[in-house]
Order: structure tokens, then C-alpha cells, then sequence
């Protein structure tokens, strides 16, 4: 596990230094499964009509529900690579 999250901490540093910024469908993605990997399960209200931004990301969350840590944190670092790679870096 501690590799696991060391490899997320680096992706995470990554998606943030990437040169362009990912589509919003991707930027949901990342979002999701950062929350998931770290806070576990949606939690909370989903937000309401007033904020659709907000909406967006909760429902992304929500998606991922009964996805364990180490899954997210997975699938998480592996979104990293191909957005790595796409970028040329």
C-alpha cells in the first residue's frame, strides 16, 4: 500500500504540472477519483440546482461508490500516465 500511495502522491503532482489542461469530462474523472481514493464514498447533499458545477463533480463522485482506496488510487495513477503521455511529457 505505501508504494501505492506513493505512486498516487507523484500523480497527483503530476496531473497538476501537466502543460495543458484536461478536458472537463477528464478534470470530472480526476476529481472523482482523487475525493474516492482519499475521503472514500460520496458523502453529504448533492449540491443544489443553483450549482451546476457542483453538481458535476458530487454526481462524478457518487459514480465511484463501492470502489475501495486502493482501486481509486489505481485507476487514478493510471489516468495520470495516459495524461502524461498524451501531453508529450
Amino acid at each position: 500500500m505505501n508504494d501505492l500511495k506513493t505512486q498516487f502522491e507523484a500523480a497527483a503532482t503530476a496531473i497538476q504540472a501537466l502543460p495543458k489542461r484536461p478536458d472537463n469530462t477528464t478534470l470530472l474523472e480526476i476529481y472523482a477519483l482523487y475525493k474516492q481514493a482519499t475521503a472514500g464514498d460520496a458523502t453529504g447533499k448533492r449540491p443544489g440546482m443553483f450549482d451546476p458545477v457542483g453538481q458535476a463533480k458530487y454526481d462524478a463522485w457518487a459514480k465511484l461508490k463501492g470502489i475501495s482506496s486502493e482501486q481509486a488510487m489505481q485507476r487514478y495513477v493510471a489516468l495520470a500516465e495516459r495524461l502524461k503521455g498524451a501531453s508529450g511529457g
